[in-house]
């Protein structure tokens, strides 16, 4: 009963929210003292709706044409001694139905209607003070309701997978990053001929913290875990003066690319992991900005500082002092 199934309304055509459907097909189940045909010639009189009529006497025989047909709306009869309709909705709703389910009775709304709200109808209508216009768009509402439910739940469903996969695949470009700066790392290790650097490398993949990994300064980690969050809600243009000091500080600590990477790594893999149920898309597009940048800023720093390496500061002389005139060799 729980598996959802085509109506016949969609499939002749779902009319605009909030209006009449051209057919419905609806089944009302009955005890033997009720028949249903004051229910039918009552739908036929009105030509708002084409309203097809089927019954069931008993629960039995509601709960079989329920199983084996499909119906765009189910209409009760509550009779108290005869057909509890309380205690069948309690019964089928636990079953996993989604069909809209109305009761129909002789007590007032004011008697019924809480409490066929608590065992899962959506609607109760007091056949005595009703009109067949009025049950009509009661149908319809129900029909509704429930039609809004499955279109909810639905797109619940869909926005939790495709969270689901941005989260997937920022961690597989977090990997595809890791595994790129190992294999720069063991290119390294090879061209130094250096065994222990080579075993370094190889354990690059297996670190589980940057911290361990680069002994970098908390500091310096926090600073960072902070500059890539605001980078995420403010983006470059608002941040050019700390991207700067960043790179100063980078590079006046000696920290080379790949560690800047790794480190850059660690806090995005930090804050992907920390967003739970949100998008993670803007977030790896930020990143990963942000990681173009500081790339930019570290080697412009490096390139600065070998500059001034081959051409250091020269001191100058005063104004009105020249220097000693060199001896002369015969």
């Amino acid at each position: 009963m729980g598996m959802i199934r085509e109506t016949p309304a969609a499939r002749t055509g779902k009319p605009p929210w909030g209006g009449l459907p051209p057919r419905m097909r609806v089944l009302y189940v009955t005890s033997y003292h009720r028949t249903g045909g004051w229910l039918a010639e009552a739908f036929a009189a009105d030509s708002a709706v084409d309203v097809v009529l089927e019954e069931a006497v008993g629960v039995s025989a509601g709960v079989t044409r329920l199983r084996d047909e499909v119906f765009d709306a189910v209409l009760i009869s509550h009779e108290p001694g005869e057909l509890d309709a309380l205690a069948f909705l309690e019964g089928f709703r636990a079953g996993g139905s989604e069909e809209p389910l109305i009761v129909l009775g002789e007590q007032s709304e004011q008697q019924l209607t809480a409490e066929c709200f608590e065992v899962g109808a959506d609607a109760y209508v007091c056949v005595n003070t009703t009109t067949t216009r009025n049950l009509i768009w009661t149908v319809a509402r129900a029909v509704e309701r429930r039609l809004l439910i499955r279109e909810n739940r639905r797109l619940a469903q869909a926005e939790r997978q495709r969270l689901r996969l941005e989260h997937d695949e920022a961690q597989r470009l977090l990997e595809d990053q890791r595994l790129l700066l190992r294999d720069l790392e063991q290119l390294r290790a090879e061209d130094d001929g250096n065994a222990a650097t080579q075993l370094t490398a190889a354990s690059l993949s297996e670190a589980t913290t940057a911290e361990d990994l680069l002994e970098l300064p908390t500091q310096l980690v926090e600073h960072y875990r902070q500059l890539l969050k605001a980078y995420v809600i403010m983006g470059s243009g608002n941040l050019a003066q700390e991207m700067s000091t960043l790179a100063e500080l980078l590079t006046f600590s000696g920290i080379s690319a790949p560690q800047s990477m790794q480190l850059h790594l660690h806090v995005v893999d930090e804050l992907i992991r920390g967003l739970g149920t949100r998008s993670a898309r803007h977030v790896v597009t930020r990143a990963d900005l942000l990681a173009l940048e500081v790339m930019v800023h570290l080697c412009e720093g490096y390139r600065e500082r070998y500059q001034q390496r081959l051409h250091p500061p020269r001191q100058l002389m005063l104004p009105g002092l020249t220097l000693p005139a060199e001896p002369a060799f015969s």
